[in-house]
């Protein structure tokens, strides 16, 4: 170590760490040489360097670059957009959204025991959103398809697929009894729960199970300012395995109570075989009872973040998948026992049950925000969103995705077995109703839609002016101008973000208790009895549920398309990757079938190259992030210890560590959290340009602020034609940081303060 340390101060060994953004690109590209090596890791994510750098380390370098530093490239799209597979991650998006409320929490200090209760809150809401999709597949798998359309004639034949279960088709087959059908219908929920268990315990294992760099016991009480640092924050073994099984066994006693609801409200009626009877009272509170354990799994301990978590819960809590198997096995066994009489008519319960789901996530939201806003209160943030209210509206959302994609679902399949409309009931009442509120939430987005081209115009009536000045003595050319300030009042919408989804939240919510209170009261009114308001109001339902039924379904179909092209195309997947690269930077804290979560892997990788580089070296290192490589770097600066810290710099470009992470997740990049990482890291330095919607200034108070944000970057270079720009510059927007001069003079400044003979200078 002492000789390498020697070699490095001797030869200036430097070093410059780039990590990328959103979407991803090519190691020649980031080092903008055709000949790269990767130097370590592996086909998901590596560090690739030049060619002729590979020894560069040992003071081998190329003749003319010996003042440059070292460039290595970081390279970790394949997380998020690299496998095909990718793309059916597309059916976990409310599980992602909702597993982001959990971090959109506002920033409090001493409310422990508050913070720990919205921590409970978000994963119940994760639980329900479980019970959902598992509820709508039963649905459509036990309800419309075994017992409805298997059990109507008209139907029946219209699939010849079903005849072997319709009575009417197969002349009393064995599978054509009413509980066999409901049995063998219950493998498809069956299934799709082991399929989601398999899939969170293999992405485990290939994303989240790679171990951050350990540092002594004093490092805890150095990154308690900011929870980012702790040294389980990146490693959530515990709680993942935990919530996994809960979530696997909630499962499987929801398809459970399905069938054993079924079969025993037929053994409860009068005359009805008692010792049938008898097995089903007891399957519905051996159900009961495994709900209440599940519930008190998920509610009895959040995450360990301030210690490396490496123990598995007891024996209770990892048997409980296969308990809930066995219960569900015998609930089958049951349900398929012979019972004279028993026929298939009209609908499943199902009418209670996503009426209870919806009721609940309703209440969940309520509180979340009630909750919230106590926090936000006790340590006020100016720039949190939503006055710290993020958390509850995207919370919100994620039940109103879940509640459209199982009716879209429901919906679908019951016109596809239905081709008249006639034959079979149809889906329960409320998911109808649901559909009715489509109508009303697009015209509200609608309005906001024009609220916000509105608020475009005037910026950019405004930007005029502005852009005028910033390029003094330049010919007049309108275009030019328009152009530019087009792009300055564009970038400027992200900023609205905030009031957009707080409208919608809202009223998704009303509409939402509007449809719940519609199914629960919707009765049937003689003609002769309806009056001519009652007639314009009834009409007017159906028509908003018939239109809200076909865009469900449009919906749902271009859903499917979507996927089904980014499983094969692999631009369509990396755009989809861009939705994957923001929201599963967090671990999965509420849900565990959420897509995994990519920063822990390149997190730990981050910060093993910058720790064992600078150990082993002793020279200058410089990390340099853009976009969402900004945020990994930020990340990985704070699991470096503060030894470490303070013989790296911090260089980031377009960033929206707060522009978009302080404002929505307050509690772990407000200012508190930002100005922390300002104070431990040698140097840090920030650009940004006005015409780019995601990158923005750091906004620390006092000194830091123009210590670390350089001003705003001129877009484009050149307003008309140069001798340095003989044709007219592009307006770069949020890409291409390295093209301005000011990144490479910011980059020599920043290591001209790291260099290893003299301290580094405050």
């Amino acid at each position: 170590m002492e000789r390498a340390q020697e070699r490095a101060s001797t030869t200036g060994s430097a070093l410059e760490l780039l990590v990328h953004g959103v979407g991803g690109t090519t190691p020649e590209k980031m080092l903008d040489d055709p000949r790269t090596v990767r130097i370590t890791g592996d086909d998901t994510a590596a560090v690739f360097r030049r060619a002729e750098d590979v020894d560069a380390d040992a003071g081998r370098r190329p003749e003319g670059r010996r003042e440059e530093p070292v460039p290595e490239a970081y390279v970790w799209c394949n997380l998020t957009s690299g496998n095909s597979s990718r793309a059916l991650w597309l059916l976990l998006l409310p599980f992602m959204v909702v597993n982001l409320a959990h971090w959109m929490r506002p920033s409090a200090r001493g409310r422990t025991r508050t913070v720990r209760l919205y921590g409970l809150l978000v994963r119940l809401a994760a639980l329900t959103l479980t019970v959902l999709l598992v509820a709508a597949v039963c649905e459509v798998a036990l309800d419309l398809t075994a017992w409805q359309c298997a059990g109507t004639r008209a139907c029946a034949d219209r699939h010849s697929w079903l005849g072997f279960l319709s009575p009417t088709v197969s002349d009393g087959g064995w599978w054509s009894r009413p509980g066999r059908r409901l049995a063998l219908a219950a493998l498809l929920p069956a299934a799709l729960t082991g399929l989601l268990w398999y899939l969170s315990h293999r992405t485990w294992n290939a994303y989240e199970s790679q171990q951050p760099l350990t540092h002594p016991a004093e490092h805890d009480e150095d990154t308690a300012r900011t929870a980012l640092g702790r040294p389980g924050f990146w490693y959530g073994r515990r709680l993942v395995a935990r919530l996994r099984a809960a979530h696997t066994a909630a499962a499987q006693l929801t398809v459970a109570a399905a069938v054993a609801s079924a079969a025993a409200g037929f053994d409860h009626r009068t005359g009805g075989p008692a010792p049938l009877d008898t097995l089903g009272r007891l399957l519905l509170l051996a159900i009961a009872a495994g709900a209440v354990v599940v519930v008190w799994v998920v509610c009895r301990r959040g995450r360990s973040e301030n210690r490396l978590d490496r123990e598995l819960d007891e024996h209770l809590v990892r048997r409980l998948p296969l308990a809930a198997l066995v219960l569900l096995l015998l609930t089958l066994v049951y349900a398929g026992w012979e019972r004279p009489g028993w026929e298939s008519r009209g609908r499943l319960p199902g009418d209670a049950t996503f009426g209870g789901i919806a009721l609940v996530q309703g209440l969940i939201v309520i509180v979340m925000a009630v909750v919230a806003h106590v926090l936000h209160r006790t340590h006020p943030d100016p720039r949190a969103a939503m006055r710290g209210l993020g958390g509850p509206a995207v919370a919100m959302l994620a039940c109103a995705l879940g509640g459209v994609m199982s009716g879209g679902v429901a919906q679908r399949v019951s016109d596809w077995l239905d081709g008249t409309g006639t034959s079979i009931p149809g889906p329960p009442v409320l998911l109808t109703w649901q559909a009715s509120v489509i109508p009303p939430l697009l015209v509200v987005l609608l309005l906001l839609g024009a609220w916000l081209g509105r608020r475009a115009w005037q910026l950019r009536r405004a930007e005029l002016t502005a852009v005028d000045t910033d390029y003094p003595g330049e010919p007049t050319d309108r275009a030019r101008t328009r152009s530019i300030a087009t792009a300055r009042a564009l970038a400027t919408l992200t900023d609205r973000a905030p009031r957009i989804l707080g409208v919608t939240s809202a009223v998704t919510l009303l509409l939402g208790a509007g449809a719940l209170v519609g199914a629960m009261t919707t009765k049937k009114v003689p003609a002769e009895a309806a009056g001519d308001s009652y007639a314009f109001l009834q009409g007017a339902a159906d028509t908003a549920q018939a239109l809200g039924s076909w865009l469900i379904g449009f919906g749902f179909i271009l859903f499917v398309t979507w996927g089904r092209r980014a499983y094969k195309d692999p631009s369509a997947r990396r755009t989809i990757g861009i939705l994957w690269d923001v929201g599963t930077f967090w671990p999965r804290a509420a849900h565990p079938f959420a897509p995994p979560c990519y920063a822990e892997r390149a997190v730990p990788d981050l910060t093993w190259r910058m720790a064992t580089w600078t150990r082993a070296t002793g020279g200058r290192l410089v990390i340099s992030g853009h976009s969402q490589g900004s945020v990994l770097a930020a990340a990985a600066a704070w699991q470096l210890t503060p030894a470490d810290r303070r013989r790296v710099a911090l260089l980031t470009y377009g960033s929206p560590l707060e522009r978009l992470y302080g404002r929505w997740f307050p509690a772990h990049f407000g200012p508190a959290a930002l100005s922390a990482l300002h104070h431990d890291v040698a140097c840090w330095r920030n650009l940004y340009r006005p015409t780019d919607p995601i990158g923005g200034p750091m906004r620390l108070s006092g000194e830091c602020g123009p210590e670390v944000d350089h001003e705003p970057l001129k877009d484009p270079l050149a307003y008309s034609r140069t001798d340095q720009h003989p044709l007219p510059a592009p307006i770069l927007g949020h890409s291409d940081y390295q093209a301005d001069p000011a990144f490479a003079q910011e980059r020599a400044k920043l290591l001209a303060r790291l260099r290893p003979d003299v301290p580094a200078q405050r």
